[in-house]
């Protein structure tokens, strides 16, 4: 679908700002300049990019302007910029985990993740805010603060790679990484009208997994657009040893990169697709309900069939909160130990509540996931995408914590209110969320797309599919935050409760 070049280089696309470079109609230069005045425009009222480098980016920016004058072979992502979420490393900036503990700790070098970037031609512009140690959907800690939803900046951009989708939607840059365990990819994407990808386990290899055969965690894409998403994703696919999850023969993975740089088109007439809003047990508010409900009769019609329908999730919530529960005792319980007073409550939460489960309790979380998973790949031999909302609830007051209740129920933990993703990651499929109108509120609605495991192409040509039709209906085509009202707004720092949690 061809996309009509923004006033603002900010605002830009991956890809259409990718074009433009290699046909010398922007620069790399122009390009980092207008994202750093968007960022020295509005952050102080979102803070999202919470450590900067903006000399790098101009030195890259230059260097990236010489090699298109020279004539050099150009990578994918050439003079692109991208946030990295502050849960990997760029070499020389602050790697905080939003961990107190770590407030001081400068990066020696850079991820493998941000390794890659870097040799496809994409200049790191700094580090994106998240929750202490991605634990929790709401952005905050006691090293950054908060960082606000940039479509109303009383509510929460979710988490935990909220400063990336904050980022993302007030066109910082047009890239950024993110990560996912419950949902830290989607829900934030669906809360700020961006789009979030988790991909199927081991496809974007990470050398910093935490407890090495344990999937739940995952790296990944986020963009503005599904066809940036890829593209960010062409980069990500990579063969990578030190990740137990991607195999790796003849220094080939099984899936060819290369596929996710130009997503086939595809005949959603000839799908078979169910729609849920709550996958049977998910706490999903009534606005989100109501919106979804707005949605599936536009949708379903283009579909082979189209009906109402979810893979078997029994014991979602207990085999989420036992696997959560022994990854987080194995990665923070001797943070804890050693520094109570320096571990947040949701972190402290999950260490004692992965403390509490007996040898049997694992056991019994391990083989349900089995069954879970089993039950899930028998519905898709019959169906093939599941589509939902991303997020069970509407954004909220960002002083809020977590959500202890949805319409009046109580939520029975701080990650309850997730179970909308949780439940394809433990099964292990891939799954993305895309911008799809406004809720009553007036924030931003996710679409959430799952396929089979493994069908990641399809996941995202599907993705792609799905949003030039939404573009086309008016009353659900995204749209980006009002820029000069975020200029115009007071410093985010000086609002009561920012550093608090």
């Amino acid at each position: 679908m061809a996309q009509t070049i923004p006033t603002d280089p900010a605002d830009l696309g991956a890809a259409p700002a990718r074009r433009l470079i290699a046909r010398k109609a922007l620069s790399a230069s122009e390009l980092a300049e207008a994202c750093i005045a968007r960022v020295e425009t509005v952050d102080h009222a979102v803070n999202a990019l919470v450590a900067r480098d903006f000399d790098g980016l101009r030195r890259g920016a230059k260097a990236a302007d010489d090699a298109v004058a020279s004539g050099d072979e150009l990578g994918p992502l050439h003079g692109l910029p991208f946030g990295v979420k502050d849960m990997i490393d760029v070499a020389g900036l602050p790697t905080t985990f939003g961990s107190e503990l770590f407030r001081d700790n400068i990066a020696t070098k850079d991820d493998a993740i941000v390794a890659a970037m870097r040799a496809a031609g994409a200049l790191p512009m700094g580090k994106t805010n998240n929750p202490e140690w991605s634990a929790g959907g709401n952005t905050r800690n006691r090293v950054y603060g908060a960082t606000a939803n940039p479509h109303d900046l009383t509510r929460s951009c979710a988490g935990s790679s909220g400063g990336s989708a904050a980022g993302l939607s007030a066109g910082y840059f047009p890239l950024a990484t993110g990560s996912d365990t419950g949902g830290s990819l989607r829900n934030p994407a669906a809360f700020c009208g961006v789009v979030g990808y988790r991909p199927s386990p081991g496809v974007v290899p990470g050398n910093t997994r935490g407890i090495g055969y344990f999937p739940l965690s995952t790296s990944g894409p986020m963009g503005r657009t599904v066809e940036d998403t890829a593209l960010m994703l062409l980069v990500l696919a990579r063969p990578d040893m030190r990740d137990p999850y991607t195999a790796v023969v003849d220094g080939r993975t099984a899936w060819d990169p290369a596929r996710f740089a130009r997503l086939p088109r595809r005949d959603l007439s000839a799908l078979r697709v169910a729609f849920t809003e709550d996958y049977g047990f998910a706490p999903t508010e009534g606005i989100v309900r109501d919106h979804f409900r707005r949605i599936v009769p536009q949708l379903a019609p283009l579909f082979a069939s189209g009906e109402e329908g979810t893979p078997d999730c029994s014991d979602a919530d207990r085999i989420f909160s036992v696997l959560r529960g022994i990854l987080f005792v194995g990665q923070h319980g001797k943070h804890l130990d050693d520094h109570p007073e320096q571990v947040g409550p949701n972190v402290t939460e999950n260490v004692h509540e992965g403390r509490s489960f007996s040898p049997d309790d694992i056991a019994e979380a391990l083989s349900m996931q089995g069954a879970f998973h089993q039950r899930w790949q028998t519905w898709f031999e019959t169906h093939d995408f599941v589509i939902s909302p991303a997020v069970t609830i509407s954004p909220r007051d960002w002083h809020e914590l977590y959500p202890t209740e949805i319409d009046g129920v109580a939520t029975k933990s701080y990650y309850h209110w997730l179970a909308m993703a949780y439940a394809s990651t433990i099964a292990g499929h891939p799954s993305i969320t895309i911008p799809c109108g406004t809720d009553a509120n007036g924030m931003p609605f996710g679409l959430q797309i799952v396929g089979r495991r493994y069908d990641d192409l399809g996941v995202l040509a599907v993705a792609a599919e799905l949003e030039a039709v939404i573009a086309g209906i008016s009353d659900l085509a995204p749209r980006g935050p009002d820029i000069a009202a975020l200029k115009a707004a007071g410093p985010l720092s000086e609002a009561e409760g920012f550093l608090s949690l």
